[in-house]
């Protein structure tokens, strides 16, 4: 396996092929032709498509009335233009009052794709392409904004988002998993809950039985503090199709109706020890049931193997939560 370095350049030499086939493929077909194209630019990476994301927006640039473009960066452009204005945004204001420009908005969904790399739990490669489409919002300096944030980006408002642009692919990050993860061990030596879940994974029959990258992806961050020192975050994605399955289960339920309701969630999430895992990651399942689970099984009571409880007990005595 190569190390946090070497894969962070390999990765970097996939990304041409990757942002080439982005512009080939139009977003009409559909993910799967995308991951067809994949396929045939990089045919030694099997990547499938295993979760969408949308309902998230960035900001855009500035646009006449005619369509015209302005600025690509309606960020850079204010800031630039309150320079030149000493900060004075009434200023800024009555200058273009009469003006009628607009700002855009990215408007998009992300797409993960992920492909095997190895044998390990978090030995993946995990590509992010974003679906995006340019959309004409507000009217600059039409609600009078009293601050930028009310410039740039005013909440509410009458304006219909009317298209600029087709919708397009756009590459937004390729990484290997356990690299990244390995980064933010180094940068903090303390586990954080992501390392412990994947650890908990290979412990488990879930790994007996599916792989990791299977049913989850990871949503990464990286930032510089204000010590400019890197911050990594890495949040687990459930890639189910819609809500986790319901837990039916009360409080105080043990032995065979417990069983019964965890046996249940996980035919519905597709593996084994699902219930524990989501118990970590939202609120599918409450955290009474590691309790009771390890509480049924000191006691004879043993619907689980001997390796699950031993994960379960792990957890009774250093929770933790993703």
């Amino acid at each position: 396996m190569k190390d946090t370095l070497a894969w962070a350049e390999y990765c970097k030499s996939l990304a041409a092929a990757i942002v080439e086939t982005c512009t080939q493929v139009p977003v009409s077909s559909g993910p799967g032709a995308l991951v067809k194209a994949l396929g045939q630019a990089l045919p030694d990476w099997k990547f499938r498509h295993a979760l969408s994301r949308g309902g998230w927006y960035r900001l855009g640039g500035i646009v006449d009335a005619s369509g015209q473009r302005i600025s690509d960066s309606l960020e850079t452009w204010v800031e630039a233009a309150l320079d030149e204005r000493d900060g004075d945004l009434a200023h800024l204001a009555e200058d273009f009052a009469e003006q009628k420009l607009f700002a855009t908005r990215l408007v998009g969904q992300t797409h993960y794709l992920v492909a095997s790399a190895g044998d390990g739990c978090d030995d993946f490669l995990q590509l992010e392409i974003e679906d995006l489409q340019e959309m004409r919002v507000h009217q600059l300096f039409a609600n009078h904004p009293s601050s930028v944030e009310e410039l740039v980006d005013p909440r509410g408002g009458s304006d219909k988002p009317q298209p600029v642009g087709l919708p397009h692919y756009a590459f937004r990050r390729i990484q290997h998993v356990g690299a990244f993860l390995k980064r933010m061990l180094a940068q903090k030596p303390e586990p954080a809950g992501i390392h412990r879940m994947v650890a908990d994974w290979s412990q488990s029959s879930a790994a007996n039985t599916s792989d990791f990258y299977n049913h989850w992806v990871i949503a990464t961050r990286e930032h510089l503090d204000r010590y400019h020192q890197p911050v990594f975050r890495a949040q687990p994605i459930a890639t189910l199709a819609g809500e986790p399955p319901e837990f039916a289960a009360a409080p105080g339920t043990t032995e065979l109706k417990l069983q019964a309701a965890l046996s249940q969630f996980d035919r519905g999430a597709g593996y084994p020890m699902a219930w524990y895992f989501h118990m970590l990651t939202s609120k599918a399942v409450p955290h009474w049931v590691a309790q009771s689970v390890v509480e049924d099984a000191l006691a004879g009571f043993a619907y689980l193997p001997q390796r699950d409880v031993d994960v379960v007990r792990g957890w009774l005595h250093r929770p933790y939560s993703v």
